[in-house]
């Protein structure tokens, strides 16, 4: 039978126009535990994009045993807001799932002096001097009679159904997890036991939710981790919640310990997930849902059309593009704004701020920062200085005002930066973007020059309402003799230069990081040298991203000296300073990754024929993707 990603489908008594989910991601609420208005928005506009369900992030059942997450399904007074939410998604034709949860145990990460509840008396996974509070059996038939009450106010608040939270070394995992559940009673020992508060969650459901509305479950038949749960158990799983009568399963993999495994990163191959998932696929029959990097809608059709998943789910491909649905219905896939897998929504969330998106300034902020409607009356003209992604983000943005628009850009293509960042063969994401705001540009008219150079005499010619300086940056040079000779990394990367067999990289950040693992498959023998006491100290980056790069250095072999100072450098060598003792290390290629500085000379420049004038992205300071785009975006959100 032929099979299609926008084919019409039903789960129990719920219609669907599609095959397409927003699978769920935490969002924050108001100080009550309640969806926020923000949070509202945000849903519906996912549900305006074409998504055919749409899974809300995990709605906690109490707050008796720890912090609030996020947000929170446990009184009457929270079906207000949640019915706002489902209502809105309905106008579009979209269904709503409420993702209900115990708990987040061990994996509790808002309060560090305060030990966790958990299924046995093991370590916090945040805070891992906290040892866990094991759970008494009144406590967990207390939390049962929560889900079941949950699930009857997600009834309420006009819910087509209800997803029980139990995966990824989250509560109920952790009960299902011998390396987290070392208890003796009938909540331990056998995976039945280990099992039987999922399954007295699930009947608790049932008994308050009307006959014929699905129940799904999520949950993690492989935590990918050593020593931790194998497919064969996870298979067993799968059989046991068939038996239980759920209407479909949501099949993830991994756990906090390799986050990665469950939440997709930059470095994550696409449809990472695909083999647990057809390995639960030949296993039951109930109905399967599956997400796992299937950003690329020729990977998202085949998994369907192969009969491996009967439902696909994008998570943060959705914050990236809300629209990724009707615009591969529509074939226009060139049009999709692509996930980059920076996770910087992910380090926000868990920073205690609310869920940016790198790629789409508007994330969590639809309204707030919506751009005011072209005014055929209003001309107004901005120059564009570098097309990097903060420069290209100004200039698509003016043009969506119906502004005149110049971009000059001294180099011969657009993307900046861009190139290096996306030079590892791991990280086509973020070329994919490039492509994608060149697309962009060009459907909008934007006047792009290239190999044109902005000098104080070009600008002393031009008239216009607002200059963008998105001149980006130009690679640091630090004072060690012999630098001069060095390889500049970013060089390297952008397929400029060549190395030999035997590769030292000056500096651990995440440029020289990417750049050694990327050589490590090519060459002989790779060694970071880093000055401060580790790798990747500086970068910033969510905890997903940063264990799934050192997984990489592990896996392929590079070779990491941290804490030590280079002193300098020859044809043949590198000479280093550590721990006071002076080591020379043989190689053939030195890769300069020491960094970058700002690109903002022609500030002064700027300002002397114009009085609006931004500067934006690493022309500020070397910084990320995300600030580069939202400064451009936002520089001219509020021109007036």
């Amino acid at each position: 039978m032929d099979r299609s990603l926008f084919d019409r489908t039903q789960l129990g008594s719920m219609k669907l126009k599609n095959r397409i989910f927003m699978a769920p991601m935490g969002t924050t609420g108001e100080a009550d535990g309640s969806y926020c208005n923000e949070g509202i928005d945000y849903f519906e506009e996912r549900a305006k994009g074409g998504a055919g369900l749409i899974i809300t992030g995990a709605n906690v059942v109490s707050t008796k045993y720890e912090p609030r997450p996020c947000t929170e399904l446990s009184n009457f007074h929270h079906v207000e807001r949640l019915n706002m939410l489902i209502d809105r998604c309905h106008h579009y034709g979209a269904k709503v799932c409420v993702q209900i949860s115990p708990g987040l145990g061990r994996q509790q990460f808002t309060d560090p002096f305060t030990p966790p509840y958990s299924a046995g008396s093991v370590g916090a996974f945040w805070f891992p001097d906290l040892i866990c509070k094991p759970f008494e059996v009144e406590d967990i038939h207390y939390l049962v009679e929560r889900v079941g009450y949950s699930a009857s106010l997600a009834v309420n608040a006009g819910a087509d159904c209800v997803m029980l939270h139990a995966y990824g070394g989250y509560l109920l995992d952790q009960f299902h997890s011998v390396q987290w559940n070392n208890r003796t009673d009938e909540y331990g020992g056998s995976l039945e036991n280990r099992m039987r508060f999922t399954l007295e969650c699930i009947e608790a459901m049932r008994k308050n939710i009307p006959a014929g509305m699905p129940i799904l479950v999520k949950f993690t038949p492989h935590q990918r981790v050593e020593g931790f749960r194998t497919l064969d158990e996870g298979v067993e799983m799968a059989k046991i919640l068939e038996n239980a009568g759920v209407d479909a399963l949501l099949v993830d993999t991994g756990c906090y310990e390799e986050w990665f495994q469950a939440i997709t990163t930059i470095y994550s191959a696409p449809a990472h997930k695909k083999d647990v998932q057809k390995a639960i696929r030949e296993v039951v029959s109930v109905p399967l849902m599956g997400d796992g990097k299937y950003n690329d809608p020729a990977e998202a059709k085949a998994v369907i059309e192969e009969g491996i998943l009967d439902y696909v789910g994008l998570a943060h491909q959705l914050l990236a593009d809300p629209y990724w649905p009707k615009k591969v219905q529509k074939g226009c896939e060139e049009d999709i704004r692509p996930c980059i897998g920076c996770n910087e929504c992910l380090l926000a969330g868990f920073s205690g701020k609310h869920y940016y998106c790198a790629v789409n300034p508007l994330c969590y902020a639809e309204k707030a920062y919506a751009l005011p409607k072209p005014d055929p009356k209003v001309r107004r003209s901005v120059l564009v200085i570098g097309g990097g992604p903060g420069g290209m983000e100004a200039a698509i943005t003016a043009r969506r005002r119906g502004f005149r628009v110049k971009l000059w850009e001294k180099s011969d293509r657009l993307g900046g930066t861009l190139w290096a960042a996306g030079g590892p063969e791991f990280k086509a994401d973020v070329i994919k973007l490039i492509q994608s705001m060149e697309t962009e540009c060009a459907k909008l008219g934007v006047r792009v020059r290239l190999n044109k150079e902005a000098t104080p005499e070009a600008l002393a010619k031009v008239k216009v309402d607002k200059i963008v300086l998105a001149a980006g940056s130009t690679p640091a040079m630090p004072p060690i003799p012999g630098i001069e000779t060095a390889t500049l990394a970013c060089d390297y990367l952008t397929h400029k230069a060549e190395t030999g067999q035997n590769v030292v990289v000056i500096g651990g950040g995440l440029a020289g990081t990417e750049a050694a693992c990327d050589l490590a498959s090519k060459v002989e023998s790779v060694t970071i040298v880093e000055m401060l006491s580790d790798i990747l100290a500086a970068a910033n980056h969510c905890l997903n991203n940063d264990q799934h790069l050192r997984k990489m250095v592990k896996d392929r072999g590079v070779k990491v000296v941290a804490g030590a100072k280079v002193t300098n450098i020859a044809p043949d060598s590198v000479t280093y300073e550590k721990d006071g003792e002076t080591v020379t290390i043989a190689c053939d290629t030195v890769l300069n990754a020491a960094g970058f500085r700002a690109n903002n000379s022609l500030e002064e420049a700027c300002l002397a024929v114009c009085d609006d004038v931004a500067v934006v992205g690493d022309a500020v300071g070397p910084r990320k993707i995300l600030d580069a785009i939202h400064e451009g975006y936002h520089a001219i959100r509020v021109m007036e």
